[in-house]
């Protein structure tokens, strides 16, 4: 049984991780997938021609959706996506609820798609992800913003992108310091604007050290 309970405007750290830690994308169409189904699951919104959008994704990096469907997605939606990272096996989201038992609805539509869309495409059975999925409830707005620089930080883990985090393409760093991609499917206002300017955001990033995120429990204990 989980240990918290959900609530309508209260904030969590969402995870989860490949079975038996596997990677859980192997090329970029899986990153891609992945990743419009973060932001476009955020409600019960259907969605169709999703191979069309991720192949437009490849080619221009940007989902060819509706503005219509992006309307109907926010106008009713389980959850807020406030930030992201994706890594080879595991993902983090930091996210408000919205809507009674709005964080299981949209973490079952996501890992279930995406479990589906994986299997088949690589011909396996069973679970891609460790169990459900992990949640800490976030009490106070300095464990938020801790948490936020928590998930931007991830990328360091791959050599490559280690002190490039905000090039990564799988988070949404760039979103907080550059330019919002995503513009209303993912509301990170809360945490810009807590800071005068961009790169006063991403001094906080780099001076959140492991040991400090550590005490904010930001982790399921």
């Amino acid at each position: 049984m989980r240990k918290i309970r959900f609530a309508p405007g209260e904030y969590y750290h969402i995870y989860n991780r490949g079975n038996n830690k596997q990677e859980i994308f192997n090329d970029t169409r899986d990153w891609v997938r992945f990743l419009f189904a973060i932001l476009h699951f955020q409600s019960p919104t259907p969605i169709h021609n999703i191979s069309k959008s991720i192949t437009h994704y490849i080619k221009h990096s940007v989902f060819n959706i509706s503005d219509e469907t992006i309307h109907k997605i926010i106008t009713d939606r389980f959850v807020e996506l406030v930030s992201f990272s994706l890594m080879p096996n595991h993902f983090h989201l930091s996210l408000c609820e919205t809507k009674n038992n709005g964080v299981s609805q949209y973490m079952q539509r996501i890992q279930n798609a995406y479990t589906k869309y994986f299997n088949v495409k690589y011909r396996k059975t069973g679970h891609l992800l460790q169990g459900p999925f992990q949640a800490v409830h976030i009490k106070n707005n300095r464990q938020f913003l801790h948490l936020s620089a928590y998930i931007h930080r991830n990328p360091r883990e791959i050599s490559i992108w280690k002190n490039k985090e905000h090039e990564f393409p799988w988070s949404s760093y760039q979103d907080f310091i550059v330019k919002n991609r995503w513009g209303s499917l993912l509301k990170n206002q809360m945490i810009i604007e807590q800071f005068n300017h961009p790169l006063e955001y991403q001094k906080f990033v780099n001076k959140s050290t492991a040991k400090e995120l550590k005490k904010e429990h930001i982790f399921e204990e």
